[in-house]
């Protein structure tokens, strides 16, 4: 009777200690919604300063203005709302977002890889794996049987990666300059050099706060956004009520047939304008590694959403009665009152825009080295929780370089926003691509929804890009020039990847081999402890092979390490080191793991851990002859290899390997080097043959 007295106590409990856990979750959502504020949205504070660019009409009327307005609005809503923040933001892939992330996601759930990596070796290992007991779909299927299908697949992913990262450099340059221009308008004396002047310096600013990490930027960051977030719609609800009240008619599509119809061509052009009000919708989906789906929901739908829609408002409010202003949209209708409050707030905005892609660029960058698709770079990983949170040191510096480059080359020309429309609505369309396969090969979508989800962003994003393509003589060039080269570097580094990896795998040693040769006469085993590093998951390297046929000796005490790279934040400290004997006496196989958050092991840690996994797993007399071979001495070897290119070798298969070894030979090493002394440092050459 007692125990029967006491649910209804405890289940009340119970049920009050979930309501406090749900609130504190949505709590906490909520303030990270607010910081999301700072970083993600920061792309999309550039469109209010940049809403009519190519007004290409004579006499543009009312109804021309309401149209465009009809345009910005259903394009937000479809664009922003419907296919970003309703759809793409749950095709995360651990919580990474962006259009290597989508890949990685089919290549987890379809056998549609060309190139396995780190990551998907983990994957494999992992209990999440969806693949396991399903079949694949008929679309699944397809890629798996058709090389031509995979390599289309892989080449769609490598160009949205490398036109975000061109987004990732003209996002800063016409941010900055965008809101720095407004200084000239109420102070002549201010020429077109000094503003390119303060915007380089303003960049150089920003780019040397990148090392404090996206978490402390965006408690820097957040209430400039919440700021601009609120007086942006104020002075737009101002502008409503003063010059055109009717102006919310514009939301009835109508507006949009008419103007086509009245202007044709004309109208179809000014599209390559209208697109830069979604700037910045896929730096929202790349940048979901730095914070989650549900804060950038409510940050999206609750703020940035109806802000963009009632600011787009006030200023077609605004050139309805002063159309000669489009050039200068923005700053003309701000009223002269708070002109400068305004400036100051618009400009420190276009730092936070500059700061979203720049982000998202980081995160972009770090998958495609997990994935092995780009050369190695210094990833720093700068929160302890969010694997997304990155800063590559080398990447920023040169996205410093280009902006500042582009400002001084370009100016505040038109070619820049030229530029800036064809890098925002390209990366658009992979996007819908890739999100269609992922609806039909992982989320098991039916066709037909998956069909009309694509045919209607085909056509919406597909009219967008006819119009942005006719200004590729006017700057439009930029940024497939800077995606040429990059794909370059990405195709060059995946070839070299790709064929040293079948290198590898045809002539990897086994734990036989290892004996057999090991066997053979005036094979010595000499005093010492050598820590032989592979990348070879199974098997050997075949740098062992060539480096005992030619020294005719190994350590008495060999450990042929493995580092492992896990998808969890920090890997338990009994989990870190695996060691087990290969067979041959005196040689053993280490996996080292690391999570993303974990400092690593290196150096004389790295000996520390091993030598005491060994003792401890060994008979006495055994850890006894450990403890002698560590005593003589150390060593660390790791392979230094490079394709030998003979004269029955291709065209292609020449000029991309030497720029594979280019890019290796300038690129970090993949095995540990901090720590070790120089003097316990050795390299084994050998060329591979191509």
């Amino acid at each position: 009777m007692d125990e029967e007295r006491n649910c209804p106590a405890d289940d009340h409990e119970s049920h009050s200690s979930h309501r406090k856990t749900r609130w504190r979750d949505y709590l906490n959502d909520c303030v990270l919604a607010y910081k999301t504020l700072g970083i993600v949205f920061g792309g999309l504070v550039t469109s209010p300063l940049y809403v009519y660019p190519s007004m290409n009409l004579k006499s543009p009327t009312k109804d021309d203005y309401m149209a465009i307005y009809s345009i910005m609005f259903w394009t937000l809503t479809l664009i922003g709302v419907v296919k970003y923040v309703c759809i793409a933001l749950n095709a995360d892939d651990h919580g990474e977002g962006g259009t290597f992330a989508l890949y990685s996601l089919l290549c987890r759930h379809a056998d549609v890889g060309i190139l396995p990596s780190r990551e998907e070796d983990a994957a494999r290992n992992t209990s999440n794996n969806l693949t396991s007991g399903r079949k694949p779909t008929k679309v699944g299927k397809f890629f798996e049987q058709s090389l031509i299908a995979r390599r289309l697949l892989l080449f769609l992913a490598i160009s949205g990666v490398c036109m975000l990262i061109g987004d990732g450099i003209l996002t800063p340059a016409i941010s900055v300059l965008s809101a720095m221009d407004g200084l000239r308008g109420p102070l002549p004396s201010v020429n077109k050099s000094i503003v390119e002047a303060l915007s380089a310096v303003v960049l150089v600013f920003l780019f040397m706060l990148q090392k404090h990490g996206t978490s402390r930027m965006s408690f820097l960051f957040s209430p400039i956004m919440a700021i601009w977030t609120l007086t942006t719609p104020l002075i737009g609800i101002y502008s409503v009520a003063h010059y055109e009240p009717t102006i919310f008619k514009a939301l009835s599509p109508h507006y949009i047939v008419r103007f086509f119809l009245a202007n044709g061509k004309r109208a179809w052009q000014l599209l390559s304008g209208t697109v830069l009000c979604i700037t910045g919708a896929e730096a929202m989906f790349a940048d979901l590694g730095h914070f989650n789906k549900r804060s950038i929901q409510m940050a999206f739908l609750f703020a940035k959403y109806p802000s963009l829609v009632l600011t787009y408002a006030g200023q077609t409010a605004y050139l309805i009665h002063h159309p000669g202003d489009h050039s200068e949209g923005f700053y003309k209708f701000v009223p002269s009152a708070v002109y400068w409050p305004v400036f100051l707030v618009a400009t420190l905005a276009a730092v936070v825009a500059s700061q979203s892609l720049i982000s998202a660029t980081f995160s972009v960058i770090k998958q495609s080295v997990s994935l092995d698709y780009f050369p190695r770079v210094k990833v720093v990983h700068t929160s302890p929780n969010k694997e997304g949170e990155v800063y590559p040191p080398e990447i920023n510096y040169l996205l410093m370089f280009l902006s500042i480059a582009i400002i001084l080359v370009f100016g505040d020309g038109p070619d820049i926003g030229n530029a800036f429309g064809v890098v925002v609505i390209m990366v658009m369309v992979i996007t819908t691509i890739l999100l269609t396969l992922v609806m039909v090969i992982v989320w098991r979508t039916p066709l037909p929804l998956a069909a009309l989800y694509l045919g209607a962003f085909s056509a919406l994003e597909g009219a967008y890009v006819s119009a942005v393509l006719t200004k590729i003589p006017e700057g439009g060039w930029l940024p497939f020039t800077i995606s040429i080269i990059l794909a370059f570097v990405m195709f060059g580094w995946y070839t070299g990847r790709k064929k040293k990896m079948q290198y590898e795998t045809r002539n990897k040693i086994t734990a036989e081999d290892l004996a057999l040769l090991l066997s053979e006469p005036h094979r010595q085993r000499v005093p010492g402890v050598c820590f032989f590093y592979s990348n070879i998951q199974d098997g050997l390297t075949p740098v062992l092979g060539h480096y005992i046929k030619n020294a005719r000796s190994l350590h008495e005490v060999t450990v042929f390490t493995t580092l492992r790279y896990s998808l969890v934040a920090k890997v338990a400290e009994r989990e870190r080191v695996a060691v087990r004997p290969l067979g041959p006496r005196g040689t053993f196989s280490c996996a080292v793991q690391f999570g993303y958050a974990d400092q690593g092991l290196e150096g004389g840690e790295l000996v520390a851990r091993v030598m005491d996994e060994l003792t401890n797993g060994l008979a006495p007399a055994e850890a006894a002859t450990v403890d002698a071979a560590r005593s003589a001495g150390v060593v660390h070897v790791r392979g230094k290899t490079r394709f030998y290119v003979g004269k029955g070798t291709s065209l292609y298969d020449r000029v991309m390997l030497g720029f594979y070894e280019f890019l290796r030979s300038n690129c970090r090493s993949g095995l540990p080097t901090r720590g070790v002394p120089l003097r316990q440092r050795m390299e084994v050459g050998m060329l591979y043959e191509a």
